[in-house]
């Protein structure tokens, strides 16, 4: 399937959406979002990463900043917080420069490494957009990490992607439905960034919106 530019999603959505389906839709579907120490310390931590566009060369190493990606297949668009290319056997010709270059994207993350794999998804997501856009395969990528201060490799392996591509199918139809998945409290609900917004204890069957709605109908 191809998807047209104006259904597009936005690729950081899929580290949302395997957080929480809920969380997702109420920043997505229904423009709800609400900042907690975790996303601005998140935001701090990117603002070394996007540069504009930024290029450094180092020797076999070229590192581009804040690279606008897509995939038309996929149905999404995003950038690469870095997007270094290393000279080797492997990769593609770059315009003014000898040799093939290997694509290697890198995520900037607050905190520790997760247990679940929402942050490798989304890296995983951008190599699938890169080999969509450069006709070339990407094995591998990094996470690094703001507390250990160190990369964690991620190998892009048939499982992710397939994890990929389906939920990204699932984000498609529920955003074509306009549809916010009822609550499902768990104890990550404690660190949600939404938790005020989306009210797990009260909105185990309605919306957001359709709460705030009623509450405004209440007032005299």
């Amino acid at each position: 399937m191809i998807y047209p530019e104006e259904d597009f999603l936005q690729l950081s959505g899929l580290q949302h959406f395997k957080f929480c389906r809920r969380q997702w839709a109420l920043i997505y579907i229904e423009n709800q979002w609400a900042e907690n120490f975790r996303t601005t310390d998140g935001a701090i931590l990117h603002e070394n990463a996007h540069n504009g566009g930024f290029a450094e060369s180092r020797g076999d190493l070229l590192v581009t900043r804040d690279m606008r990606i897509f995939s038309r297949t996929l149905g999404v668009s995003g950038a690469c917080d870095v997007l270094e290319f290393r000279r080797g056997k492997t990769g593609i010709p770059l315009k003014g420069r000898q040799g093939l270059w290997q694509p290697y994207p890198v995520e900037y993350k607050r905190g520790q490494p997760k247990e679940n794999t929402a942050d490798a998804l989304q890296l995983c997501g951008q190599a699938m957009c890169l080999e969509e856009m450069l006709c070339c395969e990407i094995p591998r990528g990094a996470l690094y990490y703001g507390e250990p201060r160190r990369r964690t490799q991620v190998d892009f392996t048939p499982e992710l992607r397939q994890e990929v591509k389906s939920l990204l199918s699932e984000m498609h139809e529920l955003y074509r439905r306009g549809y916010t998945p009822k609550v499902k409290p768990s104890k990550p609900c404690n660190a949600c960034s939404l938790k005020e917004l989306c009210l797990p204890k009260l909105m185990r069957g309605r919306s957001v919106s359709a709460y705030l709605r009623g509450a405004m109908e209440d007032e005299p």
